[in-house]
């Protein structure tokens, strides 16, 4: 574990494109370390469909060991297609991380960066900037690998408890706290489907009750239809929004979409002890090893790590060198850097060299 400002990181890079971005956000982190007083100590390992497709399992027990060890943990992107288990779901070490060390709060910022497009009108003016909040270990993810599927019919369960839920949104009301701090609205949205479902009450009912610990955080209850319908018009009213792991799942996707696409995306999943940092797109493997893949999303949430390991370890330097990556992709991306998703003819490389460069 940590000894002051060092810290050891596990390196999970994954398959596709993953490789492919973990490179530039090792080589930010480690133009961070002549910056500041920080440094790190980087240990790859394998996890994946190609490490599946060798071995029979998505991860070693190395592997595992070595994220429990680490300070925390970069994952690039896991997962292809056409790699699949026996009951046809794909291989996903990134969910079963979650599950293995209880990452039950699943952070999805979304914030329109200056220079990158978005489709929602007016945007560029108004500006985005929210934090969905994805409860990542319960739910209808749950039911994951347990679902009872017959001839006739297949069956999965949703699960939502007490001890996560209140959990989840201590945590989110915290997030909603420093965010305020920072300068930010400081607003925490519960977004569920309260009005059909028992679960959701029962959901909605434990968030009312943490609510009443945090009365400075001003509180909003949206059903996930209105939420969604909400976004797409008008998503600077939104800050902070925290929800059930599948809605989380597709609103995260719809919240990384009005800020440039998945590629501009990072995320963590946290717990009480352990986090992961990956971004929120896939593997591509249909641009893998052209030097397409744009590695925004992974090197924000190293940045989203820095943050995290400052909070946890009470060093200030690691949450300015954090804010000093944001900044520097900012800078870039207002200059002009244009990825290829968008049209432009920037790639990895340039992308990389850039914001290199602005640090």
């Amino acid at each position: 574990m940590s000894a002051n400002s060092a810290f050891h990181i596990a390196v999970l890079a994954g398959d596709g494109i993953g490789p492919e971005v973990m490179a530039p956000a090792i080589e930010v982190l480690r133009k961070i370390e002549t910056k500041s007083g920080l440094s790190f100590r980087f240990t790859e390992a394998p996890a994946g469909a190609n490490h599946y497709l060798a071995t029979g399992k998505s991860m070693p027990d190395t592997t595992i060991k070595l994220c429990e060890k680490a300070d925390a943990i970069l994952l690039g992107a896991c997962g292809l297609p056409s790699v699949r288990y026996p009951d046809n779901t794909e291989i996903a070490p990134q969910i079963e991380l979650r599950f293995i060390f209880d990452l039950y709060a699943g952070v999805r910022p979304a914030r329109l960066i200056p220079g990158v497009p978005s489709p929602i009108v007016g945007a560029d003016q108004r500006g985005i900037d929210l934090v969905v909040i994805r409860e990542s270990t319960e739910g209808l993810f749950a039911s994951m690998g347990k679902g009872v599927v017959t001839h006739e019919e297949a069956r999965e369960t949703m699960v939502i408890t007490r001890k996560t839920s209140e959990r989840l949104f201590e945590f989110s009301f915290r997030l909603a706290e420093r965010r305020k701090a920072r300068g930010k609205p400081g607003a925490l949205a519960c977004v569920d489907k309260a009005n059909v479902f028992k679960a959701f009450a029962f959901f909605r009912g434990i968030f009312d009750e943490i609510a009443k610990r945090h009365p400075e955080v001003k509180i909003d209850r949206l059903y996930v239809d209105a939420c969604s319908a909400m976004l797409v018009k008008r998503p600077w009213d939104f800050d902070v929004m925290v929800m059930e792991n599948m809605f989380g799942d597709i609103v995260s996707d719809i919240t990384a979409s009005l800020i440039g696409g998945l590629g501009m995306a990072p995320s963590a999943d946290i717990g009480d002890k352990y986090a992961v940092f990956q971004p929120c797109h896939g593997t591509a493997p249909d641009i893998m090893g052209q030097g397409k893949a744009n590695p925004t999303g992974m090197i924000l949430s190293a940045a989203m790590m820095l943050d995290w390991l400052a909070d946890k370890h009470g060093v200030e330097a690691a949450a300015e060198a954090g804010e000093q990556i944001e900044c520097a992709v900012d800078k870039v991306y207002a200059g002009g850097l244009k990825p290829m998703e968008f049209g432009g003819s920037n790639g990895t490389a340039d992308i990389t060299k850039a914001v290199l460069a602005a640090l």
